[in-house]
């Protein structure tokens, strides 16, 4: 019902390849077999229309299979996946969750009936409809976890439009809207859906060379690890046509020099929210941060260089938060913008700006220049209250040098003196050895 254009695509590809899972392949005519299998199993366990169901998987054949079987029934998804394994008692009782299927790593299930009653009104809202839902989490790199609540039926309009068949790894994660839109946007246009276990450079290239990839949507920060590693001078990566970046900003000096690295991919920024879904994005160029958004059912303005967003698959709102619509329905982003003629420039998140006696810091364009030195891994900017001047610029950096703090310290003053002015230069420097990214491969920032 809710997805027979889906379902006639992959009846006329019966035979192509439409999961590639631990390298084995399975057909469209699998996926459709296994579809109406998982309807008989949703049926004998009396799961009805509308009932809130947790998905706790990954990409494979059964939770992909069974993400489709739970749109055609009606039920609300709530996909959760081990990064968000500590969370996972809190984000069932948010969630309201009725019931849960559970998909191990050999793609085995259990289903277990839950306790709550799903009696939120934007749950009531979808029951009348009879529309199915979908719930997902924000990071929450940047404060408590939220939980956004889609009606699917605006959501799937898009994928209604063909697109480009490509064969595509879901590097984004199965519980994140950039992950869903892989494995809907994919299967839409019966491309091959590759997926992958470990989601580490070495790993992921790996994947891309054996099964031929074209399309690898993913982070900054995980790119940015792919030129760290030097593991793409191991693997033949010519069948990739196109590399989508998005969830944070992108370094320039990252993306320059993986143009260079890959002269052949195209790059393309792409922007999200949980609470409007994923908008159509062109990049003015492969090297570029200049990026055009919108397409059919988005309107976008700039307010005061504030990006705000009108969707017709706009969310109704947060389970556990006020709603973040205006009275109109627009979406304030938060996120500051430059603007030439229709395109924009992401420059950050207004909450991150730091105030240096009245002057403006972005961090992504400190972290731009530090990034760019010899030995520097990783690096977050961040502020830090200051009594005269109001707040200071700081910095985490983790090396693959053996400098002291000191020795550091020096060397990137020097370094930054003639890239950056004078206040905009980390005051207080911190050299860590963990990791400054989250499993979802985005820097966890502070609040």
């Amino acid at each position: 019902m809710f997805l027979d254009f889906m379902f006639e695509k992959f009846k006329e590809n019966g035979t192509n390849d439409a999961i590639i899972w631990k390298d084995k392949s399975y057909s469209y005519k699998w996926i459709l077999s296994r579809i109406f299998e998982w309807q008989k199993i949703i049926d004998t366990h009396d799961i009805a229309s509308g009932s809130v169901a947790i998905l706790e998987a990954d990409f494979s054949p059964n939770s992909i299979a069974l993400f489709l079987s739970l749109i055609e029934k009606g039920c609300t998804l709530v996909p959760l996946t081990s990064s968000v394994e500590v969370k996972k008692p809190e984000f069932i009782e948010i969630a309201q969750g009725e019931v849960s299927f559970q998909i191990d790593k050999n793609d085995n299930f259990t289903i277990k009936k839950l306790d709550h009653l799903a009696d939120h009104q934007y749950y009531q809202k979808l029951k009348e409809l009879g529309h199915p839902g979908l719930v997902v989490f924000s990071s929450g790199s940047t404060g408590k976890n939220k939980a956004s609540v889609h009606d699917l039926v605006p959501l799937l309009e898009k994928y209604k439009v063909p697109r480009h068949t490509l064969r595509t790894i879901t590097f984004l994660l199965y519980d994140h809207l950039g992950g869903v839109n892989t494995m809907l946007y994919t299967l839409s246009n019966a491309g091959c859906i590759v997926t992958v276990q470990d989601r580490n450079p070495d790993a992921v290239l790996r994947i891309i060379e054996k099964h031929k990839v074209e399309l690898l949507p993913s982070s900054p920060t995980f790119l940015n690890l792919v030129l760290l590693s030097e593991v793409y001078k191991k693997y033949n990566l010519s069948t990739l046509k196109t590399v989508t970046y998005g969830t944070e900003p992108m370094p320039e000096g990252t993306l320059k020099r993986l143009n260079k690295i890959l002269p052949k991919v195209k790059f393309v920024q792409t922007y999200g929210l949980s609470e409007v879904g994923v908008l159509r994005a062109k990049s003015k160029s492969s090297d570029s941060l200049w990026v055009k958004i919108g397409g059919e059912g988005f309107e976008t303005k700039i307010v005061e260089g504030i990006l705000w967003i009108k969707a017709k698959s706009a969310m109704y709102g947060y389970l556990n938060a006020p709603s973040p619509f205006t009275e109109d329905g627009w979406l304030i982003t938060g996120d500051v913008v430059e603007q030439d003629g229709e395109y924009i420039r992401i420059l950050g998140r207004k909450s991150e700006i730091i105030n240096v006696g009245g002057e403006k810091v972005y961090p992504v364009e400190v972290e731009n220049v530090i990034q760019d030195m010899e030995g520097v891994e990783d690096v977050m900017v961040g502020g830090e209250p200051n009594p005269i001047t109001g707040q200071i610029v700081t910095a985490k950096v983790k090396l693959s040098t053996n400098e002291t703090l000191s020795e550091f310290r020096k060397r990137m003053r020097m370094f930054c003196k003639d890239k950056l002015q004078n206040f905009k230069i980390p005051q207080k420097v911190i050299i860590v050895s963990d990791d400054l990214y989250s499993e979802r491969f985005k820097k966890i920032r502070a609040n």
